[in-house]
């Protein structure tokens, strides 16, 4: 039954979430627009629900000659590419900000696997195997409160298969409250 109503909470919530951060995003978009040369939005290509591509947007946080579809961490020395900017944006999360569009136009829901970049065929592989894929990729997910970017990609997709199987509004609740106080304490991410 939650399955019905999660669209709805998602679209009423990031509606929501857009409003209340619009002065923030405005401020945050001056900002990037004075710290470095190019756009203020970053938008990559991602694989969402039933393996569908979209743009996923995201504040820009790296230089604009940066690899665009390789995920920071697998980069050389990935430091060299991060604004001073981005750098507080990561740290904040703040970075995210703009995938409250992509939750509203209906790409992405606000708890769910984190949407892989396109070329990230071996993650796309293993949730396709166990279907969790057939879901709305997330803002935030249980593999990102497990770990985030410290996990490989193999405990992600199990992280994503558990949460395809066991999706529930109180599932979602618990991982967004575990999502604020990451976020709050910078638990798990790197660069």
């Amino acid at each position: 039954m939650y399955k019905i109503f999660k669209r709805c909470i998602d679209f009423c919530l990031a509606l929501s979430a857009c409003l209340v951060f619009a002065p923030l995003m405005l401020i945050l978009a001056v900002l990037i627009k004075l710290d470095s040369r190019g756009p203020v939005i970053f938008k990559q290509k991602r694989a969402g629900r039933d393996k569908c591509l979209f743009q996923m947007l995201k504040f820009r946080t790296m230089r604009t000659d940066a690899p665009k579809d390789m995920p920071t961490h697998l980069l050389k020395d990935p430091d060299v590419h991060i604004t001073r900017m981005g750098r507080f944006l990561r740290r904040t999360s703040l970075d995210e900000l703009p995938q409250l569009v992509n939750i509203i136009v209906g790409d992405m829901s606000i708890v769910g696997p984190r949407p892989a970049l396109w070329n990230q065929f071996d993650l796309i592989e293993l949730r396709e195997r166990y279907g969790a894929n057939s879901i709305r990729p997330g803002l935030t997910g249980l593999a990102q409160v497990m770990g985030r970017d410290e996990l490989p990609v193999k405990v992600k997709a199990r992280y994503d298969i558990i949460y395809f199987r066991k999706m529930s509004f109180d599932m979602d609740c618990k991982i967004i409250l575990k999502t604020i106080r990451d976020v709050i304490g910078a638990r798990g991410l790197h660069h």
